[in-house]
């Protein structure tokens, strides 16, 4: 069964920095070349999946919960897509918003 996104859904993102200049941690679709926020409708599946994403070396990271509707407004006016993905980093669903 699919999850439906909502406004009010919590959904799990990494940080990057977390703290005053903290940001999403984006990531770099080179197929499509495009820039995305990889999301996810689980801490564990960010968690696992955290590992298979790009990071900078010396930066900290943290798995957050953040409203879908915040999400989705900081993301498209960052030019991002969201991505929701599973624990393996596979695609469920590629989201503009």
């Amino acid at each position: 069964m699919k999850k439906a996104l909502k406004p009010d859904t919590w959904v799990w993102v990494v940080i990057q920095n977390p703290g005053p200049n903290e940001q999403f941690l984006g990531q770099h679709y080179e197929d499509d070349n495009v820039s995305f926020i990889p999301t996810f409708f689980e801490k564990d599946d960010a968690q696992q999946c955290l590992v298979h994403m790009t990071t900078q070396k010396g930066d900290k990271y943290e798995i957050q919960a953040i409203f879908y509707k915040e999400l989705a407004e900081s993301a498209a006016k960052n030019g991002f897509m969201i991505f929701l993905l599973n624990a393996d980093g596979e695609v469920l669903e590629k989201i503009k918003p």
